[in-house]
């Protein structure tokens, strides 16, 4: 679905949320900016910018630094947009897109040209990186705003569902060809380029960098390397890979095996796992009940596999399932890969504290319609927590046997991102690869 007709409604809804968050915080404007470019220590060489979230999620700008939106209830919004005269780097074109009929754009040719078409810093709340300061208008980040804004953030428009839809297309398109090169024996670096190649990414637009792990490298949670050197043998590839639209962001685990008998019937196992949780994102339902149940359908994998000879609630209680599944089942997703707000306990702030023995978890939420989730259980063979498990005293019910033989091929993860409705789950992962394949 084309997001352009959306916009309106989507902005709409933003406006409507802003009003509410003044009114609680005792503010007449809110000042959002964009953020500023940043440099490496001692050089002049740019670092990668990205837009302040709270920015992208009025306007579709997610590369333009300098700009400032005004938001005054009942006005017409007011952007300052930063269009420079510049003969170094290519400036900003001119505002262009179904949002510009939405707002009054001012065009500033310096950063501090902002300062004349903001309301007074007095009575507003102003949401910025503090580096993007001018003078007069430092953000404040006021409780009251802030909470309101960030807890709603994570009930997602119309519209950011079709751009979301967009990211997810993007990002199995470089899925799809990563596999291919897995299959023709690629290196890691190889496979990388594929990946962009076919999704249409530059490294410095990716939500996320790239995980790219072929054999024991899918052991590393957020394998951060990508080797220029084909291996001697493929066995096993896990790729953690997204893509993104309009600033708002994909994220996706696939796992392959190349014909072992005991990893491939591993990765059907933990598939087949990650689609009943899926099915099991439902509204009403507790986040940090749904992860702790992940725990005890993996222990369950790990018992029908004889890998762990031990009753799965046994597992869980004995913290050895969080040996193989060390991290969080998943968290919010939007403009932000993890998309901020997981722990609100209500838009009046609070905190949802992560159950005991799940340090990882990113999301402790009871799931609502609109929120779109990340569904990423897993099961990994990483040397030192199977040194603790060996030195515990479970070490009896492990099958070393099987351990050893699955160590080369690092671990199994299955992402998909998910939205949560007033019935069935939608699954944007699952969708965009079915379509692709049509």
């Amino acid at each position: 679905m084309d997001p352009a007709p959306l916009y309106r409604e989507h902005l709409d809804t933003l406006l409507a949320r802003v009003a509410t968050a003044l009114e609680r915080g005792g503010f007449e404007h809110l000042l959002i900016g964009s953020g500023v470019q940043r440099y490496e220590h001692l050089d002049d060489r740019p670092i990668t910018f990205r837009g302040n979230p709270q920015f992208v999620q009025f306007l579709p700008l997610p590369a333009h630094t300098d700009c400032w939106i005004a938001i005054t209830p009942g006005n017409k919004p007011v952007l300052a947009y930063y269009q420079p005269d510049d003969y170094w780097h290519l400036p900003p074109a001119a505002p262009s897109g179904a949002w510009v009929e939405h707002f009054d754009i001012r065009t500033v040719r310096t950063p501090d040209e902002a300062r004349r078409h903001l309301p007074p810093a007095a009575r507003s709340a102003i949401l910025a990186p503090a580096d993007a300061a001018l003078d007069g208008y430092v953000p404040n980040d006021p409780a009251a705003v802030v909470d309101y804004l960030h807890y709603h953030r994570a009930f997602k428009t119309p519209y950011e569902l079709a751009l979301m839809r967009q990211a997810s297309a993007r990002a199995v398109r470089g899925h799809r060809a990563a596999e291919s090169a897995f299959r023709r024996n690629e290196s890691e670096l190889e496979i990388h380029r594929a990946y962009l190649h076919a999704s249409g990414h530059l490294d410095t637009d990716l939500p996320y960098g790239n995980i790219v792990a072929l054999n024991e490298h899918g052991a590393v949670l957020h394998y951060q390397h990508q080797q220029a050197q084909r291996p001697h043998e493929s066995r096993a590839f896990l790729i953690d890979a997204g893509g993104t639209a309009d600033g708002y962001a994909s994220d996706i685990t696939r796992t392959y095996a190349n014909g072992d008998a005991a990893f491939s019937a591993l990765v059907h196992a933990v598939d087949g796992v990650q689609l009943a949780l899926v099915d099991r994102v439902r509204a009403g339902r507790d986040y940090a009940d749904l992860h702790v149940e992940a725990h005890r359908m993996l222990a369950g994998v790990l018992r029908d596999l004889d890998i762990v000879r031990m009753a799965p609630e046994d597992q869980v209680d004995a913290g050895v399932s969080a040996v193989f599944f060390p991290h969080g089942l998943g968290h919010l997703l939007g403009i932000q890969v993890h998309d901020i707000g997981g722990f609100m306990a209500t838009d009046a702030g609070g905190r949802i504290e992560r159950p005991a023995g799940h340090p990882y978890l990113r999301l402790t939420r009871t799931l609502a319609p609109h929120m779109v989730v990340t569904i990423e259980p897993g099961i990994y063979f990483i040397d030192s927590l199977l040194a603790g498990l060996r030195e515990g005293p479970h070490a009896q019910a492990v099958n070393w046997t099987a351990i050893e033989h699955l160590r080369r091929f690092g671990g199994v993860r299955i992402e998909d991102d998910v939205v949560c409705t007033d019935s069935t789950p939608q699954n944007l992962t699952r969708d965009a690869f079915g379509a692709a394949a049509a």
